[in-house]
């Protein structure tokens, strides 16, 4: 019975993500949601920049705390270890709904860009950007990386085994391209809002540093393996380094979860 628990709670959970992270394309977009990160500012200045800040906040801390394997070695004494993915994963989901239900709006153009040709260019690099997110996290398995793949070891009675070092596709380029992804998604928009630029900086100062400790945690975990990988494949940018001894590497995530 406590099988098919677990089972059902980690498809509830995906299935709460993928909705998610679908209607985290159109906020970021402005395509096809009703409230979206360009919606009509109802608040004053102050206020709607406090309350995003905690919000961004609140996120960034669920999703780099959670992630560390000194909580997760904590967490597990409460949480049974065949549902701490998903539970991440679900948290991760909430955190997320706060912040499409309760982020406000602020107005403002920093810049507009009038091209209709670029306009469309800029909109497909955001779409694009969702789309490297996307398939990277298959890349690297995205049933494990969402929690799926240990629910169903779980149920069949098969322990949990840990993925292969490997680099497929992108992760010969850069080592983190599902932020890779979400940097073109967040900053490719032809009206960049005040709203807009405030959410991209935030983001990304999030993810530059959620970087230094997911590669601090790689490197205890895989050490040399990853040092060597750290000097074959650059950060983000790809084709910014020479590669040298390519090596096979551990498989990166987006939390270092």
């Amino acid at each position: 019975m406590k099988k098919t628990i677990f089972l059902f709670y980690g498809i509830i959970a995906y299935v709460i993500f993928f909705a998610t992270f679908s209607y985290a394309v159109g906020f970021v977009s402005s395509l096809l949601v009703p409230k979206h990160i360009d919606s009509v500012p109802q608040s004053p200045l102050s206020y709607a920049l406090l309350v995003n800040a905690g919000l961004l906040t609140l996120f960034a801390l669920q999703h780099s705390v959670m992630a560390r394997p000194a909580f997760k070695r904590w967490w597990t004494n409460f949480v049974p270890e065949p549902i701490e993915r998903s539970t991440y994963v679900l948290l991760s989901s909430l955190c997320l709904i706060l912040l499409f239900q309760y982020w406000q709006p602020i107005g403002g153009v920093i810049w507009q860009v009038e091209s209709q040709a670029a306009q469309i260019v800029l909109k497909s690099l955001c779409l694009l950007g969702f789309g490297i997110v996307l398939v990277s996290t298959f890349l690297i398995n995205h049933f494990d990386l969402f929690g799926l793949r240990q629910v169903w070891f779980y149920f069949i009675g098969k322990k949990y085994e840990s993925l292969p070092f490997r680099t497929p596709f992108f992760y010969k380029y850069v080592r983190h391209p599902l932020y890779l992804g979400f940097m073109i998604a967040f900053w490719s928009t032809p009206t960049m809002t005040a709203a807009h630029l405030f959410f991209a900086i935030m983001t990304t100062l999030y993810m530059l540093t959620a970087i230094q400790f997911e590669e601090r945690d790689l490197i205890t975990t895989f050490g040399t393996k990853y040092r060597d990988y750290k000097r074959s494949a650059p950060m983000l940018i790809p084709f910014t380094k020479a590669s040298k001894n390519k090596t096979r590497s551990p498989q990166p995530t987006i939390d270092g979860n």
